[in-house]
């Protein structure tokens, strides 16, 4: 079982030292976790982040309040001024719930192939396998049920959750979190279409993850036709992600949920990519790109901006009108291309007329 956590309780005088910023108001208040303004209450600390909250940090019962210059005045609370509120809360956050440990060894179900290797530091837990020829670096942990295929790497610090699966020569870096059901490594949907239906297309490249990559639960990557799937440093991947052969993304990129990506896809550095996207196969995004959620992508993007193609809610029977309107856009247009031309012409008439007429 994983060993429980030990944090706090902290000063908010304390709080500070670790996560910057100054305090105003009585800095000795213990804090023992972090919680809404709306119900946070003794020895909880809340955070201002959106100004939209403001009428909650006035009702709140936070014994301090994380919140940015501009906002300090708003509340009398012991509190904790800083540039960015929602990085201090985040970095508070993981002070008072670290991450729960486990002893190093293996469990005794588990099952480690001999030719394997795995660091006398890490933990494995119930029936996980490890494959011949795969290695697991120092301090990881690996969760009941995980699956670390043949040849597989595994980087120092790095956590795999229950039933997580790593197919054969998957590299994973160095302090990644792959979340519970996400699977790296299975075949890419690489199918040469004949007379008689489909002919399957060995794929024969590996998944190659960066140091310090979170990729979330059930997300699924493909392994490379030929060459590898890619995710560089520091990207992190939401839950429910699915990721085709050969794509490569770009570090510090972040992909929120249900995002689909086709094979052959290029991401910059520093994209972000918002829920249910859908990202047509090969084409490039630039560093710095943005995607709105639900918006469909079918071209390449070099330029860094704020891309959407998403419709704006509206009530049923609006959108039928829309829809109907929508519909007829082809007629209108043909209609205003023939009026603007007899337009033309009359305008062509009197032009001829007046000249006649000198």
């Amino acid at each position: 079982m994983p060993a429980a956590p030990t944090a706090g309780p902290f000063t908010l005088n304390e709080i500070a030292q670790v996560c910057g910023g100054h305090v105003e108001g009585e800095g000795g208040v213990l804090i023992r976790q972090v919680n809404t303004l709306e119900r946070a209450g003794d020895g909880e600390i809340a955070f201002l982040a959106n100004t939209k909250y403001r009428k909650q940090l006035e009702q709140t019962r936070a014994a301090a309040v994380v919140l940015a210059p501009e906002h300090a005045p708003l509340t009398a609370a012991p509190r904790l001024v800083i540039d960015q509120p929602y990085v201090a809360y985040a970095r508070i956050a993981s002070l008072l719930n670290p991450a729960a440990t486990l002893p190093a060894g293996a469990a005794p179900d588990a099952r480690i192939d001999s030719e394997a290797r795995v660091a006398a530091s890490a933990s494995v837990g119930f029936h996980a396998v490890i494959g011949a020829g795969a290695l697991v670096g120092e301090s990881c942990v690996i969760h009941p049920g995980v699956v670390i295929g043949a040849r597989c790497s595994v980087g120092a610090r790095t956590v795999l959750h229950p039933n997580a699966v790593l197919y054969p020569d998957t590299v994973i870096g160095a302090d990644c979190v792959i979340h519970a059901g996400a699977v790296l490594g299975s075949d890419g949907f690489g199918m040469a279409e004949i007379g008689s239906g489909w002919l399957k297309i060995p794929q024969i490249g590996r998944v190659v993850v960066g140091d310090r990559v979170d990729i979330g639960a059930n997300t699924t990557i493909d392994r490379g036709a030929l060459d590898d799937t890619v995710i560089e440093d520091d990207a992190k991947l939401d839950n429910q992600i699915q990721i085709g052969h050969n794509v490569r993304i770009g570090a510090r990129t972040a992909i929120a949920g249900c995002v689909g990506i086709a094979g052959s896809v290029r991401i910059g550095k520093n994209c972000k990519i918002g829920g249910a996207a859908m990202i047509s196969g090969h084409i490039e995004f630039g560093d710095g790109v943005t995607i709105a959620g639900g918006t469909v992508v079918a071209k390449s993007l070099p330029e860094p901006g704020v891309y959407a193609g998403v419709y704006p809610l509206d009530t049923m029977d609006h959108w039928r009108r829309t829809a109907v309107r929508v519909r007829q856009l082809d007629e209108l247009a043909a209609r205003i291309e023939a009026a603007e031309k007899r337009l033309r012409e009359l305008a062509a008439d009197s032009a001829g007329s007046a000249e006649k007429k000198q």
